[in-house]
C-alpha cells in the first residue's frame, strides 16, 4: 500500500513516472541472508511517485524536486527503511529487515486496519487492506464499522439502499473517487455503495474537510478514496468466497497479471446473491430486497522506457433487486391489493490516464541555490453511463445518465520548496428522469402526476494549485478554481490547507474552502418513493453550496509495545449558503390538511453541522491492538416558516471501541468490534403534532476469528451479536397505500445476528 501526502499528488501518482536514480531492494533475514525483494515499493517522502522494483529488486524512479531528499522503501513482512538521496549520482542499496522489525510491519501496515495517515496534510483516515479483513466487507457499505467519522445506515426500509453520513450530513456532500477520479455521482448515488467489493479493494482514505481542487468541486465535507488492487501487484490470482445464514452468497476474484515489463493488466470479476426472502420483524414486509449482482472490471497499465505511462479500463454492472410485501406476485399487474418493489442498475464505466514526465529533476550546482524541479503533464478522461428502472408500488421512477469527462494537469515547481499543478477541466452530464407519482389521499381517492426532470449540464474550468513544503515542517496547499456551469453561471472555488510539525510528534492540521453541488431530487432521497405520500419538488431548486472548515491535533506517544500510540483530536463545521432539502414536517406548520406530502425546496435560513472526533490508538502488547474513538454531532436546518430544528435522523455520537489480537507468525486473528450509537431525532410523519421524538441509544456487537494457512486465510464471524433490530421500521405496513405509510424513519438495524464464513486464497508469485 503506497502512502499518499495529499489527494492533489494522488494523480500524479497514478498517472506520471519519470526515470533517473537507478538501485535496488534487497531483503535481510534473522539469519543474515540477503535477498533481492521483487515488487517493492520505492518513493520519496512528501511525494507520490511511487515505483515498483522488478523480479531482481531493481528500480529506476525520478529524481525529487530537490536535493538532498529522503527515499523510502516498503515491503510486507519487512520494517520500512529510509535513505537519503543528495544526487542523481547516488545509487540507492537499501536493505529491508526482518525479526522483531517484522512485528512492527506487520501491526502497523498489515494488522493496523485503520489509522490517521502522518504524510497527508488534510486529516486522512486510512482503512488499510488488513482493516477491509477485520469483518466480511462483503462491499463498501459494510467497510466503515471500524471507524467513528463514517455512519453507514439505511435510507428507507424497502429498496436496501445504504448511504454515509460524514461530518453530521448525508453522503451526497462527500466526493467518492476511484483512485482520484469522481465515482458514484448522479443516478448511481443511491445504490454506488453496494457497487464497490470491499475485497477488490487496498485501501480506503477518508479525508476530512475541505480537499484538494484538482477533483472538481463538488466536496464538501471531505473525500473517500479507494485505492484498487494494483495489476502489478505481485498476487496472480487473489480468491474470496462468503455465505451467510441468510444464504448470501458472494465470489469475488482478481487476477493481477504482469504480461511483459511494460504491459500488466487486472481482471476484477464479483457475484453475489440474496435469494430468500426474511422477515424477522413479522411485519409481513422482507427485511431486504431479495437482489443479486454481476460486477466486473479489467485495469491496464503500461510503463514505458521514456517514463511515459498509460492506465485505462473499464468496468460493467448489472443489479436487480425485488422486495415489499412477502406475498407479493410480481407477474401480476400493480394495484393496491398489494405492495411490491423491484429495482434495475446498470452500469457502465471507462477510463484512461496518460502520463508523460517533460524533465527529470536535476541537483542543485555550486552556483545555484535550488534544485530544478520536476515538469509533468497529465490528461483524465473518463466516462460514466447509468441506467436506473424502478417502481415503489403505484410509483414509477426510471432515470438514465450519461457523464463524460476531462482533466489536463500540469506540474511542475520553483526552488526548494514551491510546486505547483495547474489545469483545465470539462465535464457534460445528461440526465432523463422521469418520476410517474402515484399515491391514495386520506379519503383513498387515486391521483398520479408526471413530473420530468431531465437537465443537461456542460462544465468547463481552469484550476491552480499552490504547495510551500518547508524543510518537512511546514505544508501550505492553497487552491483556487473558476468553472463556468451552463445553468449557474460562474462557480469560484476556494481552498486551503495547513499542516505544521510542531515536532515529530504532534502535528497540527487545518482546513477550509467552498464546495458546490447539484441536487437530484430522486436519486438523493431515493427513500420517499416507498412511502404513500405525495412528492411536490419546486421549480427553482438551486445549486448547494457550503463552507466547510475545521483543523486537528495529532499526537504521537511512546507509548505500548511499539512506542507508537496516538492520539488525533478534530473539529470540523459546515455552513451551508444555499441547500435543498427535504421536508416531510411542514404540514405541521402550514396546511396541515397536506400532511400526505413530501416537499423538496431551498434552504431559507440557516444550516450547519459541528463535529467533534477524538480517536485513540495503541498496541499495549506484541501483536495486540486497540483502537478507541468517540464522534460529536450537532447538526441544525432551517426549514419552512424560520423552524431552526435539530436535522432528523442524524445520530448525536457514536463510541468504537476495536480490538485485534494475532497469535505468533498470525497464525490466528481475533478481532471484536463494540459501538455504542446515539440517539436520532425522528421526524413527526405521522403524529400532527410537533414534538421531539429520539430514538433510543443502542449498542452493536461484531466479531471474527480468522485462520491463516499458507495462501489460505479461513474465517468466522457474527455481526450483531445481540440481535438487535429496531421495532416497527416501517409505519402502517398493514395499509401500505395510506398517506401515513412510511419507510424512511430508519435509525437501528433492519437485520438480525448475521453468522458469516468464507475464505480467502492469494496466490503469489
Amino acid at each position: 500500500m503506497k502512502k499518499i501526502l495529499f489527494f492533489a499528488t494522488i494523480i500524479i501518482s497514478h498517472t506520471i513516472a519519470a526515470q533517473g536514480i537507478k538501485g535496488v531492494v534487497s531483503g535481510l533475514s534473522p539469519s543474515g541472508e540477503k535477498t533481492p525483494l521483487p515488487y517493492a515499493s520505492v518513493y520519496w517522502h512528501h511525494a507520490a511517485m511511487a515505483v515498483t522494483t522488478d523480479e531482481n529488486g531493481h528500480f529506476t524512479i525520478a529524481p525529487p524536486p530537490a536535493f538532498p531528499a529522503h527515499l523510502i522503501a516498503s515491503f510486507v513482512g519487512y520494517e520500512n527503511d529510509t535513505l537519503t538521496v543528495t544526487s542523481t549520482e547516488d545509487s540507492p542499496d537499501i536493505t529491508l529487515h526482518e525479526g522483531r522489525a517484522l512485528d512492527e510491519v506487520v501491526v502497523t501496515g498489515r494488522q493496523a486496519g485503520n489509522y490517521i495517515s502522518k504524510l497527508s496534510t488534510i486529516k486522512t483516515e486510512v482503512i488499510s487492506a488488513a482493516g477491509l479483513t477485520k469483518m466480511a466487507c462483503c462491499n463498501l457499505a459494510e467497510s466503515f464499522e471500524n471507524s467513528a467519522g463514517v455512519t453507514v445506515g439505511y435510507s428507507d426500509a424497502v429498496s436496501g439502499a445504504r448511504q454515509i453520513r460524514l461530518l453530521g450530513l448525508s453522503g451526497n456532500y462527500v466526493q467518492m473517487l476511484d483512485e482520484s477520479r469522481p465515482d458514484m455521482r448522479g443516478l448511481a448515488q443511491p445504490f454506488g455503495l453496494s457497487y464497490t467489493p470491499g475485497q477488490w479493494l487496498e485501501s480506503i482514505q477518508i479525508a476530512k474537510g475541505a480537499g484538494s481542487i484538482l477533483q472538481g468541486y463538488e466536496n464538501i465535507t471531505g473525500q473517500i478514496n479507494l485505492e484498487y488492487r494494483k495489476p502489478v501487484t505481485p498476487q496472480p490470482l487473489f480468491l474470496n468466497l462468503y455465505f451467510d445464514r441468510f444464504l448470501r452468497t458472494e465470489a469475488n476474484v482478481v487476477s493481477s497479471l504482469q504480461l511483459s515489463e511494460k504491459w500488466s493488466t487486472a481482471l476484477l470479476a464479483h457475484a453475489s446473491t440474496d435469494p430468500k426472502k426474511y422477515d424477522d420483524n413479522h411485519d409481513g414486509f422482507m427485511d431486504e430486497p431479495v437482489k443479486r449482482q454481476i460486477n466486473l472490471a479489467n485495469r491496464w497499465i503500461y510503463l514505458a522506457d521514456n517514463g511515459v505511462q498509460l492506465r485505462f479500463g473499464i468496468k460493467g454492472l448489472y443489479e436487480k433487486r425485488e422486495s415489499g410485501q412477502m406475498d407479493f406476485d410480481y407477474s401480476r399487474p400493480r394495484d393496491t391489493t398489494g405492495y411490491g418493489s423491484r429495482i434495475e442498475n446498470k452500469h457502465f464505466n471507462a477510463y484512461v490516464k496518460v502520463g508523460v514526465p517533460l524533465s527529470v529533476a536535476q541537483p542543485p550546482r555550486e552556483d545555484i541555490a535550488a534544485a530544478q524541479a520536476t515538469s509533468n503533464i497529465a490528461f483524465i478522461g473518463d466516462y460514466t453511463f447509468h441506467e436506473l428502472n424502478s417502481f415503489f408500488g403505484l410509483k414509477n421512477y426510471n432515470g438514465r445518465e450519461n457523464t463524460a469527462t476531462f482533466n489536463g494537469l500540469f506540474q511542475s515547481g520553483f526552488g526548494k520548496y514551491h510546486t505547483y499543478t495547474a489545469g483545465l477541466s470539462f465535464r457534460w452530464d445528461d440526465y432523463r428522469e422521469l418520476l410517474e407519482d402515484a399515491w391514495l389521499d386520506n379519503s383513498r381517492r387515486p391521483h398520479d402526476n408526471t413530473i420530468n426532470l431531465n437537465r443537461r449540464e456542460i462544465t468547463g474550468g481552469l484550476f491552480g494549485e499552490y504547495t510551500f513544503n518547508y524543510k518537512e515542517k511546514l505544508t501550505l496547499v492553497a487552491g483556487l478554481r473558476a468553472d463556468y456551469h451552463s445553468l449557474y453561471r460562474w462557480l469560484l472555488t476556494p481552498r486551503a490547507t495547513l499542516k505544521y510539525h510542531f515536532s515529530d510528534r504532534l502535528i497540527l492540521r487545518a482546513s477550509a474552502g467552498r464546495g458546490f453541488r447539484t441536487a437530484n431530487a430522486i436519486t438523493d432521497n431515493i427513500g420517499i418513493l416507498a412511502t404513500g405520500r405525495k412528492i411536490e419538488i419546486a421549480d427553482d431548486l438551486q445549486l448547494e453550496e457550503a463552507w466547510t472548515f475545521g483543523g486537528s491535533f495529532s499526537w504521537y506517544l511512546p507509548w505500548g509495545y511499539d512506542d507508537n500510540a496516538s492520539i488525533s483530536v478534530d473539529y470540523f463545521r459546515t455552513d451551508f449558503t444555499h441547500q435543498v432539502l427535504v421536508d416531510a414536517e411542514r404540514y405541521l406548520y402550514e396546511q396541515p390538511q397536506h400532511y400526505s406530502t413530501y416537499w423538496i425546496y431551498n434552504l431559507n435560513g440557516k444550516s450547519y453541522s459541528n463535529t467533534f472526533q477524538v480517536d485513540f490508538s495503541i498496541q499495549p502488547m506484541a501483536r495486540f491492538t486497540l483502537l478507541a474513538a468517540f464522534r460529536y454531532t450537532g447538526a441544525k436546518t432551517t426549514y419552512t416558516g424560520g423552524r431552526l430544528r435539530e436535522r432528523p435522523l442524524n445520530d448525536r455520537f457514536k463510541a468504537l471501541l476495536n480490538l485485534q489480537y494475532a497469535t505468533r507468525m498470525h497464525i490466528w486473528t481475533f478481532d471484536l468490534t463494540a459501538q455504542l450509537n446515539g440517539a436520532t431525532r425522528l421526524p413527526d410523519v405521522e403524529t400532527m403534532v410537533p414534538g421531539n421524538r429520539y430514538s433510543p441509544v443502542y449498542p452493536m456487537f461484531f466479531a471474527q476469528v480468522t485462520r491463516k494457512f499458507k495462501g489460505v486465510d479461513l474465517y468466522i464471524g457474527v455481526e450483531n451479536i445481540l440481535n438487535y433490530m429496531q421495532d416497527d421500521p416501517i409505519l402502517h405496513a398493514d395499509d401500505p397505500y395510506s398517506p401515513l405509510f412510511n419507510s424512511t424513519v430508519i435509525w437501528g438495524p433492519l437485520m438480525g445476528r448475521r453468522i458469516y464464513a468464507g475464505f480467502r486464497y492469494t496466490l503469489f508469485k
